[in-house]
C-alpha cells in the first residue's frame, strides 16, 4: 500500500533529494550543516522503513522495489553535486565514478536475475562498502563547516577510495555470480536442458517435410 508508513518513509528519502541539491547553491556554513542534516535524516529513514515494515508486517512489493531505488538516487545525486562543486576533485572523481557505475551495473544485473527468479543476496562486505560510502559522503557534504572541526574533506576522500575499492571487489562478485545465467542467454538450467533435449530429438527424427 502506497500510504503505509514504511513506504512513506522511503518516499521521504526521495523527497529529500531536491532540498539536498538546493543547499549547494546557498553560501555559508549553515547550508553545509543543512546538507549534512538532510543526508543523515535520509539515512535514518533508510533504517526505519525496513524496521517498521518488519515490525508491523507491512512488507510489500512496492517497498522492496522502492527502497533500493531511493538509496541509489540519494547516493548518486549527492556524488554528482559533490563533483559539480569540486568537493570531489582530481583523481578522486575516478573513485566516485566507480561507485556510480557499479550501482548501475548491479541494478541491471539484479533486474536480469530477478526475471529468472535467481536471488542476489547482499554480502557482508557489500554492507561495509555501503557504510563507508555513506560516511564518506557525509564528511564531504559537511564542506567548510566540517573542515572547521576536523580535516573532513581528507577523511571523506580516504573513505571514498576505500569504498571504491570494495565496490570493485563486491561488484565483481555479483557479476561472477550472474555470469553463468548470462552465458545461457537467461535460460534456467532446467530450461536449457529441455532445449538441448529438443534439439537432439529434432536431429534424430527428421521433419515430415524432409
Amino acid at each position: 500500500m502506497i500510504t503505509s508508513v514504511p513506504n512513506l518513509l522511503t518516499f521521504s528519502r526521495i523527497l529529500v533529494i531536491p532540498g539536498l541539491v538546493a543547499t549547494f547553491y546557498f553560501p555559508g556554513i549553515l547550508s553545509d550543516w543543512i546538507a549534512l542534516g538532510l543526508f543523515c535524516a535520509a539515512g535514518i529513514t533508510d533504517f526505519l522503513d525496513g524496521y517498521v515494515a518488519r515490525l508491523w508486517g507491512e512488507m510489500s512489493t512496492l517497498g522492496r522495489f522502492l527502497d533500493p531505488v531511493a538509496d541509489k538516487l540519494l547516493i548518486v545525486a549527492a556524488i554528482v553535486m559533490l563533483i559539480a562543486f569540486s568537493r570531489i576533485d582530481g583523481l578522486t572523481i575516478l573513485a566516485a565514478m566507480i561507485i556510480i557505475c557499479r550501482e548501475i551495473v548491479v541494478s541491471g544485473l539484479r533486474e536480469f536475475l530477478a526475471d529468472l527468479h535467481v536471488p542476489v543476496p547482499v554480502s557482508r562486505l557489500a554492507k561495509w562498502k555501503t557504510t563507508l560510502q555513506i560516511i564518506a559522503i557525509g564528511f564531504l557534504l559537511s564542506g567548510t563547516a566540517g573542515d572547521t572541526l576536523m580535516p573532513a574533506k581528507e577523511i571523506g576522500t580516504i573513505c571514498l577510495w576505500i569504498a571504491a575499492a570494495l565496490t570493485l571487489y563486491t561488484g565483481y562478485d555479483y557479476l561472477r555470480a550472474g555470469l553463468s545465467h548470462i552465458a545461457t542467454d537467461g535460460e534456467p538450467d532446467s530450461a536449457k536442458g529441455s532445449s538441448d533435449n529438443r534439439k537432439a530429438v529434432d536431429q534424430a527424427e527428421p521433419h515430415a517435410s524432409n
